[in-house]
């Protein structure tokens, strides 16, 4: 017991794991008469009448050592109030909706794939959701606008899916940044398959977070509840693409049910991936930003300096490039190495010239040799 910290975090993966999500009135039973006493009980189905009937048909789920150890190994935690990590902050907004349902709570824990702490990366986070279906504008727009907030350091949070999704994620990995995927199923499960890579790569800088404990698998209400989690980690919330009904537009909701801003990017008036972003600025629901500059202006702290120090906030050291140099250093990959010859032919130049790039480039900080060949610095 004492190889998974404590009796007490045993008590908050088995809870985690008997809820299956958020659950006001178990969170409210936690906070009055303890986690170990609210696990004991539901546990044996004494006390707690309502709980603990309600409970019952997964009250023999008890995999909380079983599961804390998986994950243990593969390098990841479970995250609960009881942590210095747990994200206060952004929880709060929960206790301060109108009418919600029993589900509409903050999570009981979170389970986390990666060694960062979740309260250093939700500190200064922007969500950045959109269609799945997204055209080739849209994850244009996504990249360029992740890609600016990522390399000023703002962490970029979204769901993993196809789409605005993983053009968010894959933007902020490629310049080096922070990213965070909220999955609806466990850490443990590459969901959708086809993005096991790029949530390995997540883990390694940022996170990959779930409410859900391991070997739990997704389910359609597991996403529209994911979404209220990227809203709540987030200091505002982006909406590339949607259609008429989204689940992007979901998480917008909860961003403003939240206290959170919303914006909106418009696409072409003829693009029906583009209507529920167009809708949402029409009626109020979102501001309109086509930049990074823009949701900074609305979501990030006040600059005393004025617009002209705003510009100059998303102006890359790499603007001014010009010529070989410039295209020698996006010939090189943004996360691995490459020696003269590989970087030759994907620029185009002759080897020479590269080779007389890579040494002014490294003294403009922007690449470094390795061992292996050049990289990215």
């Amino acid at each position: 017991m004492s190889g998974h910290g404590d009796e007490r975090r045993l008590a908050w993966a088995y809870l985690s794991t008997v809820a299956q999500g958020a659950s006001r009135s178990l969170s409210a039973a936690v906070e009055a008469e303890g986690v170990l006493e609210v696990a004991a009980a539901i546990r044996s189905g004494a006390g707690l009448d309502e709980l603990s009937s309600r409970y019952s048909v997964r009250a023999h789920l008890d995999t909380a050592a079983r599961d804390l150890d998986r994950l243990g190994r593969a390098g990841g935690r479970l995250v609960t109030p009881d942590d210095d990590e747990w994200p206060v902050w952004q929880m709060l907004g929960f206790g301060t909706l109108d009418t919600a349902t029993d589900a509409e709570g903050p999570p009981l824990a979170l389970w986390v794939w990666g060694s960062r702490r979740i309260d250093d990366l939700a500190e200064r986070a922007i969500g950045i959701v959109g269609t799945r279906a997204a055209s080739g504008y849209g994850e244009h727009v996504t990249a360029e606008i992740a890609g600016d907030l990522a390399a000023d350091g703002w962490t970029v949070v979204s769901g993993a899916a196809f789409g605005v999704d993983a053009a968010a994620h894959r933007a902020a990995l490629g310049v080096g940044g922070t990213t965070v995927a909220i999955l609806a199923c466990g850490v443990d499960r590459a969901y959708p398959a086809a993005h096991a890579t790029m949530l390995r790569r997540i883990s390694e800088s940022g996170l990959v977070v779930s409410e859900y404990p391991p070997g739990t698998t997704p389910a359609r209400y597991r996403f529209l509840a994911r979404n209220r989690l990227i809203a709540a980690l987030s200091a505002g919330t982006v909406v590339v693409e949607a259609g008429w009904r989204s689940g992007a537009r979901n998480t917008a909701a909860w961003a403003r049910r939240l206290g959170r801003p919303v914006m909106a990017v418009p696409g072409p008036v003829t693009s029906a991936a583009s209507q529920g972003c167009h809708r949402m600025i029409r009626e109020g629901e979102a501001r309109l930003v086509g930049a990074a500059r823009d949701v900074v202006e609305e979501c990030g702290p006040l600059l005393a300096g004025g617009d002209d120090d705003l510009d100059g906030l998303f102006r890359r050291d790499l603007d001014g490039l010009s010529g070989d140099m410039a295209l020698v250093y996006e010939a090189l990959p943004a996360s691995d190495v490459c020696d003269p010859a590989m970087v030759a032919e994907s620029a185009g130049l002759p080897i020479e010239r590269v080779r007389a790039a890579l040494p002014l480039l490294e003294l403009d900080g922007l690449v470094v040799v390795t061992d292996g060949g050049w990289r990215r610095a």
